[in-house]
């Protein structure tokens, strides 16, 4: 089932092991891991590599991580990142400052493409969701702004540009996520951020292209600063 493991990159080879075990339908979905000390045994690495490999595949949407029952294979891949940009963004460690390079190239003219193909009820629903981020949990703040970036990549129905925008996120949780938390607690910062996503949905219910770019790059680029220093 298992081989052991020859190669300086361990982690990476029990990543592509375990994913081309999926593949070939060794592994089926909601199939249970073999434990890490079991896996240790088969695939002979380290403890550490086996546990960085599984946090990986846990990022990517491969497998989940049950509370008391140990490591699955997901059920679904729908809304996974099993995807070749994903695992380059992954193997290649892609730094944050990249990672939010991209984001910031791909995400201004996406929200100028939603401008131009979002619907009244998209519209409407964005607009309740705005409504309530100003709210002082900063735990349902950090949902709310990740959702309402969501819907504006949705709203531009290029659907690979909502695949990008989802591996760019996930990967972005693990590298921001105390810096997301830390700047929407501060009732100044939230201020600001409220601010400038009521800019962007405006100029998205205008349908005006220019005006949603740039509001979507002011947003960025003070959301960028502050990430950097973390």
């Amino acid at each position: 089932m298992f081989s052991p493991i020859r190669n300086t990159k361990v982690y990476e080879q029990v990543i592509e092991q375990i994913k081309n075990m999926i593949i070939d339908g060794t592994l089926k979905k909601g199939d249970k891991l073999p434990s890490e000390r079991e896996l240790v045994e088969h695939l002979q690495v380290s403890r550490t590599s086996i546990r960085e490999a599984l946090r990986a595949l846990q990022i990517i949407g491969l497998v989940e991580c049950r509370q008391g029952e140990g490591n699955y294979i997901r059920e679904s891949f729908e809304n996974s990142l099993f995807e070749p940009l994903s695992m380059m963004f992954m193997l290649q460690k892609s730094s944050s400052s990249e990672i939010m390079e991209i984001r910031k190239i791909i995400e201004v003219e996406t929200t100028a493409l939603a401008s131009q193909r979002i619907t009244d009820e998209e519209l409407q629903h964005m607009k309740i969701l705005l409504d309530t981020i100003n709210s002082n949990n900063e735990v349902d703040n950090v949902k709310i702004d990740k959702e309402f970036h969501y819907k504006i990549a949705k709203a531009s129905k290029n659907y690979l540009i909502i695949n990008i925008l989802n591996a760019i996120s996930s990967l972005m949780d693990e590298v921001i996520k105390d810096a997301r938390r830390r700047i929407l607690v501060d009732e100044d910062n939230r201020e600001v951020l409220f601010k400038q996503h009521d800019d962007i949905y405006k100029a998205l219910r205008a349908h005006n292209p220019k005006k949603a770019s740039e509001a979507m790059k002011k947003h960025l680029d003070f959301a960028n600063e502050y990430y950097k220093d973390f």
